[in-house]
């Protein structure tokens, strides 16, 4: 049965259970939604304060000069985080009219045996992030402990597996943790950055006006390009859309969640950029963290910054690289979702992040981060061109977890598309998520349309016949 998913209630359609798969992929009841819309900004909030995004307001300054004055950066933020907010409220539809997970969402596009692709695309590059944003907390942490322990103690991987440990220990509570820990970790952050913020403007008012505020900028590539790195900062995490829009409670309407998203990322990311922007200015260190030391010297304060610091890794950490890698290693392994947490968490420890992270590695990272990121932009394109051109909105939820459904096996359309899209990217790499997003999805609409005329992934879309 086709279901138009404006009138959808999870609680009325029967899904066939297949042995083996966790309950936690099934989709979630309109009673089993516990979390409100205060508690999900806030966890968008928590989400969007970490040092990663203050590193990209800081990337603007360069050789002492920014590249966007104020007035651009403030524009190319503002273009960034509509659009932005604009995918996360069509991409969240599904989850949030459904209850089902991103991982179920893939089947419609790519089959069941070809989600295990293009979720691991989403899952891995989470893994790895989960342990470099803990070795950066680690160190944080590390730098409390030899305050506290007037130097005695100074042993930053025993911090980073303590801290490893702490987050598996919360990842275990899923949405639960998550919406306490993000309503104080927001809190407390904003607060961390108010005090930071009056420090900069009372002490290092000229060199960030002569730095940023009053430098010329530019209105070309680096312009779009600054937009594209927003875009591409929260690619992974507006493709699992529906791993958050399931937990929130019903009865939001789709333009009032995309106001959520976009009151929640303008406020937590337009500030930590401006910061990031700022501290670059005064300091002329683009690293956060060491910028933050040179403008706080005071023993007391240091040990307030590592908290913040700590607290914005768990924040980020529960948001976007825990619970989207535990659904993947639960549909790939059939496990229950607190033993695919601990697993998740287990992976952290050996991604090697203290070796991501070194300078001498740079290179490497950054070609990690270059691969994996060329293919997010597709596969979310692919997944809207499904739902909204090719299904019109109606989706037969009960097929996607029959094992042996419409949906068994893969889609051959989805996966070239996908590299398509991908290798495009390539092409023009300032710009490298936009097309790889728009050349996917062109292909995807005349493969579908053109080629496999037989595809069983073609019933219920335009081009059945």
């Amino acid at each position: 049965m086709s279901t138009k998913l404006d009138n959808y209630d999870s609680n009325e359609i029967q899904i066939e259970h297949a042995p083996g798969v966790d309950e936690s992929l099934y989709p979630k009841k309109n009673n089993e939604r516990t979390v409100g819309p205060i508690s999900y900004a806030f966890m968008w909030i928590g989400d969007g304060v970490n040092l990663g995004n203050m590193t990209l307001g800081a990337s603007l300054v360069v050789a002492g000069i920014a590249t966007l004055n104020i007035y651009q950066t403030f524009l190319a933020g503002i273009i960034a985080i509509a659009i932005i907010s604009t995918i996360f409220a069509l991409n969240d539809r599904l989850g949030y009219k459904t209850g089902i997970p991103y991982v179920a969402q893939l089947r419609m596009s790519f089959g069941i045996k070809g989600t295990i692709i293009s979720s691991l695309l989403r899952g891995i590059p989470a893994i790895v992030w989960y342990g470099i944003q803990s070795w950066i907390g680690a160190t944080a942490l590390n730098e409390i402990a030899k305050i506290a322990t007037d130097g005695s103690f100074d042993h930053v991987a025993i911090c980073f597996v303590a801290l490893v440990l702490l987050q598996i220990v919360l990842s275990l509570f899923g949405f639960h943790a998550i919406k306490w820990v993000e309503s104080l970790a927001s809190i407390i952050i904003m607060l961390a950055l108010v005090y930071v913020f009056i420090i900069l403007l009372t002490s290092h008012r000229d060199a960030i006006a002569d730095t940023w505020v009053h430098t010329k900028g530019s209105w070309g590539l680096p312009f779009f390009g600054f937009i594209m790195v927003f875009l591409g900062n929260y690619a992974a995490i507006f493709l699992s859309a529906a791993d958050y829009s399931r937990e929130l409670k019903t009865g939001i309407s789709n333009g009032k969640r995309g106001t959520l998203y976009f009151v929640s990322i303008f406020v937590a990311y337009g500030f930590v950029l401006t910061i990031g922007a700022m501290l670059a200015s005064a300091t002329g260190v683009t690293n956060p963290a060491k910028a933050l030391a040179i403008i706080v010297v005071n023993s007391y304060i240091t040990v307030f910054v590592s908290i913040f610091i700590v607290i914005g890794v768990i924040a980020t950490n529960m948001v976007a690289n825990i619970i989207p890698p535990a659904y993947v290693i639960t549909l790939l392994t059939k496990l229950k979702y607190k033993p695919a947490a601990i697993i998740t968490g287990l992976l952290a420890l050996v991604a090697f992040p203290w070796e991501l992270v070194k300078d001498s590695s740079a290179e490497g990272l950054n070609l990690f981060v270059l691969i994996y990121s060329a293919f997010l932009g597709p596969v979310v394109a692919i997944l809207l061109v499904e739902y909204y051109i090719l299904r019109k909105q109606k989706v037969d939820v009960a097929e996607i977890y029959k094992p042996d459904g419409q949906f068994a096996g893969f889609n051959p359309c989805a996966l070239i598309a996908m590299f398509i899209g991908a290798a495009a990217a390539f092409i023009e790499v300032d710009l490298a998520w936009i097309v790889g997003a728009v050349v996917a999805a062109i292909a995807y609409i005349l493969l579908m349309k053109f080629t496999f005329k037989n595809s069983k992934f073609k019933k219920g879309t335009i081009f059945e016949k």
